[in-house]
């Protein structure tokens, strides 16, 4: 049995409680919002974040930060990426001895495109680090709450930590967890479909269908390789759980926060509109600048993210975007 803290009740940070406490663990969950940690102590739902499903009776939750990340020998991350350096800041004030840390958080910081591992070892004093470990994988919180099935990965550089980690979260009932040597390829795979994630909901918001978004996931997966090849990922682990999984379930699913943001975006909505009219965070949108200055760094060809990039941080039309697109030079598939 382990001793679990999950810093952030959102709809994942919910969902992975749930399969903590089915697996037996102790689980504690933390974040600021009061009403929410009130009504998961009470009513064990947090219907805010993630409207259907119950935690386990054995969950519990809390938001001082002090007691949350002393209960847990392993740290769970379940926060957007966009607060992340705040978080583990606080982490690293009150942590009493090295931790396991667990990133469920899937995206790529802006304008240093730091992967989260390397965010938190820049930040935590690496004494206090006993391993990190990236779940990461083709998954949405509203199904895993109500217990169906889903396939997912641990990726680290210590296969023990892995390990551990699968051990951890899987069961024999609706959960499973292998493992990934590649921690690179896995939190950029994680976090580069959600780029493609948004182009899906857009072309779905104007309209198309199966044959152009089928045309987007092959295109995009080819721009997604690319891309993290060049930063250093293994180009199998792009075609494993944590990339084309991952890839195909946010842009065929209205389960994905990031497809339905694009589905606003194509709609008319801005950037700043889509965002205000969502409960969950869009980590696709930071992405698309992170992948955009990466792919710019590095002279990597992603004619779709940089197609997005354009429609969310230029106001480029969707449409007119999209013809762009189809007017490229005609050219071999590879």
């Amino acid at each position: 049995m382990e001793k679990v803290t999950i810093i952030g009740a959102g709809s994942w940070g919910s969902a992975l409680a749930r399969i903590l406490g089915d697996n037996n663990h102790q689980v504690l969950l933390y974040d600021r919002d009061e009403a929410t940690i009130e009504e998961i102590n009470k009513y064990h739902t947090n219907i805010a974040k993630l409207p259907v499903g119950k935690l386990p009776d054995s969950v519990k939750a809390t938001t001082d930060i002090k007691e949350a990340v002393t209960f847990g020998d392993v740290l769970v991350l379940s926060v957007p990426t966009k607060v992340i350096r705040g978080v583990i800041t606080e982490i690293n004030e009150v942590v009493d001895k090295p931790k396991l840390i667990v990133n469920a958080s899937k995206g790529i910081e802006p304008d240093t495109y730091k992967r989260v591992s390397e965010i938190v070892y820049e930040v935590i004093d690496n004494d206090k680090i006993l391993g990190f470990v990236a779940l990461t994988g083709p998954s949405h919180g509203e199904e895993v709450i109500n217990q169906m099935l889903t396939v997912i990965a641990a990726a680290s550089t210590s296969q023990e930590m892995a390990e551990r980690v699968q051990k951890m979260f899987s069961n024999y009932t609706y959960f499973r967890v292998y493992t990934v040597n590649d921690l690179i390829g896995a939190e950029l795979g994680g976090s580069i479909k959600n780029v493609f994630a948004m182009a899906a909901g857009m072309l779905y918001g104007l309209g198309y269908g199966d044959n152009a978004r089928a045309a987007l996931i092959t295109r995009g997966l080819s721009e997604m390789r690319r891309l993290a090849v060049a930063l250093g990922a293994k180009e199998e682990t792009i075609y494993g759980l944590t990339g084309l999984g991952d890839l195909v379930v946010t842009t065929t699913s209205f389960h994905s926060r990031n497809f339905q943001a694009g589905v606003k975006i194509a709609q008319g909505k801005n950037l700043k509109q889509t965002l205000a009219s969502m409960s969950m965070v869009v980590e696709g949108a930071r992405t698309a600048l992170s992948a955009y200055q990466a792919a710019r760094k590095h002279n990597i060809y992603t004619p779709i993210i940089d197609a997005v990039y354009n429609i969310i941080y230029h106001q480029q039309p969707v449409k007119e975007a999209i013809d762009e697109l189809m007017l490229k030079a005609l050219k071999p598939e590879d």
